[in-house]
């Protein structure tokens, strides 16, 4: 069996308390042993016994892998397994599945997000979530996944994308296959509820399906119907549907949109913070920046986006009904120097990736307005393309932080700097989430073992992860080697595609995936159930 020893480490072993020196022996996917510093004879007796001595550097700790409480990474883990972007982080275990959308199930009109269709091509294999299950498994993720199931992903397979609220027999439907889908696997349920279709649903709808998650004792997490101008009438909606269903539930990406919004962070995290000291909710993931990363069609009236990618590029193709969008997103409102292009996928509209709108506009909009220009990037990229909106406030995202229940969630797919996913341009969140988490976290005062514990232990404990989050022995060997002073995410708006520093290996289930700057080839993740 495969053994190795971590020696004379500061130890950071998720708990939240102290640190100490000492070493630690891996055999085979487990930590057996902890010792430290100071008992000599156990010490030089354990670090003997094997081959593979790894030796701590100046300044470097061993802590737990970190999770990234809220990614979604379930399809790119087929296609890029070494998970390059998160590895690199330091990210061991990702919960997948988020904001209503999920790689499974996949039947009827169901379609994957626009970025994972176009990539995955033939790949796209399976329908079921048992038989993603077999092809993830085939590809050897580097990473351990934990899966939710996408209420969008759900609502599209029975209904499609129409604009309706569900009938009985629509309920029925979503719940069998909910069930099976729990039954195979998955942790629980996600809504977008923002997103189509998932805007049409009822609350009677969500609280259906989050009866049946919480029967299979499954989690639940929400992006709400409002992150901005109703967001406490959103909290309200899901503290509403817990106190029904007793369903353990977390609230996604915790923020206040739009400017107008800001002034609300207080009552919003006043209204969070006392539903999880009475324990109706679990608590919040946030990622570490103030711009939202979506699809840009999201800027369309909701009449326009019905039907998903597709059907708004026939809406496109009709001068009418474009004529409609337009003079609807010219109307919204919307500051269109906060909205910068994201990914693209079309020759005519790549030179837009990482620029603000405003200045495309003054640039080259030769007396377009924002709602002509959006169209036209839109139809030319046939409803795919991705965004940046800079919504967002420092002061909220700083007291945000200092809630001691906010975890790391990057909202973010995994990427790579090569091809095809490199061909992509992602949030920066995407590759230095967990470095600018903590960089955030202890300039508020937290100390270094209580940011790692918000990393490791605190969202393990809170999903229920069986077995991981601290350096314990009998615990899965999920480990870190990285220096906090070096610890820094070099990804930007302007060159998102750059790693993390300060990060030496990472040990997933006793396997090296990544050790002095280079992929090892080995990978050690695995699909987690509850079970």
């Amino acid at each position: 069996m495969n053994e190795c020893f971590f020696d004379r480490f500061q130890i950071t072993d998720g708990s939240g308390k102290s640190s100490f020196v000492g070493g630690v022996l891996v055999s085979g996917d487990r930590i057996v042993a902890i010792v430290p510093s100071e008992a000599k004879e156990q010490y030089a007796a354990l670090k003997h016994r094997v081959d593979r001595v790894i030796t701590a550097l100046p300044g470097e700790c061993l802590t737990p892998g970190f999770i990234d409480a809220h990614a979604h990474s379930d399809a790119y883990l087929v296609i890029e397994p070494s998970a390059p972007s998160k590895i690199t982080q330091g990210v061991t275990t990702e919960i997948n599945g988020q904001c209503g959308g999920s790689v499974a199930p996949r039947y009827g009109e169901a379609r994957l997000s626009s970025d994972w269709a176009s990539i995955l091509g033939e790949r796209l294999t399976w329908h079921s979530l048992a038989e993603y299950r077999e092809v993830l498994a085939a590809a050897k993720p580097a990473l351990n996944t934990i899966q939710f199931i996408g209420h969008n992903t759900l609502r599209s397979s029975v209904m499609g994308y129409v604009g309706r609220r569900a009938q009985p027999e629509d309920l029925t439907a979503l719940g069998k296959m909910l069930e099976q889908c729990l039954e195979e696997g998955a942790w629980g349920l996600t809504t977008g509820l923002i997103y189509q279709p998932g805007l049409f649903s009822s609350p009677d709808e969500v609280e259906y399906l989050a009866r049946l998650t919480a029967k299979h004792g499954g989690f639940y997490a929400t992006h709400m119907r409002s992150e901005g101008d109703r967001i406490l009438e959103a909290i309200d909606e899901v503290l509403e549907l817990v106190q029904k269903t007793g369903i353990k539930a977390e609230i996604s990406h915790l923020k206040t949109a739009g400017a107008r919004n800001w002034q609300k962070i207080d009552d919003v995290l006043e209204k969070v913070g006392g539903a999880v000291e009475k324990g109706l909710l679990l608590g919040s993931d946030r990622y570490p920046y103030c711009a939202a990363g979506t699809d840009l069609d999201v800027v369309f009236p909701d009449w326009a986006g019905e039907g998903a990618a597709k059907a708004e590029c026939v809406r496109l193709a009709d001068p009418r009904t474009r004529a409609r969008i337009v003079e609807a997103i010219n109307t919204c409102g919307r500051d269109w120097s906060t909205v910068m292009i994201g990914g693209t996928w079309s020759a005519e509209t790549c030179r837009y990736s990482g620029r603000y709108l405003s200045e495309i506009l003054e640039n080259e909009g030769k007396g377009l307005s924002a709602g002509e220009m959006i169209c036209r990037i839109l139809a030319a990229d046939q409803c795919r393309t991705g965004a940046f909106f800079f919504g967002m406030s420092e002061e909220n995202l700083a007291k945000i932080y200092s809630q001691p229940w906010i975890i790391p969630g990057s909202d973010a797919s995994i990427r790579a700097p090569w091809a095809p996913l490199g061909n992509d341009y992602p949030h920066p969140r995407a590759y230095a989430t967990m470095p600018e988490f903590y960089r955030r976290v202890r300039a508020l005062g937290f100390s270094h073992e209580e940011t790692v514990a918000r990393m490791t232990s605190i969202p393990a404990q809170r999903f229920e992860i069986p077995q991981r989050g601290e350096i314990k022995v009998g615990n899965f060997a999920d480990l870190v080697v990285w220096s906090p002073e070096s610890f820094k995410g070099q990804s930007t708006y302007s060159n998102p595609h750059v790693y993390t520093e300060g990060v030496r290996l990472v040990m997933v289930n006793g396997v090296s995936a990544y050790q002095d700057g280079a992929f090892t080839g080995n990978r050690g993740g695995r699909f987690l159930t509850r079970a």
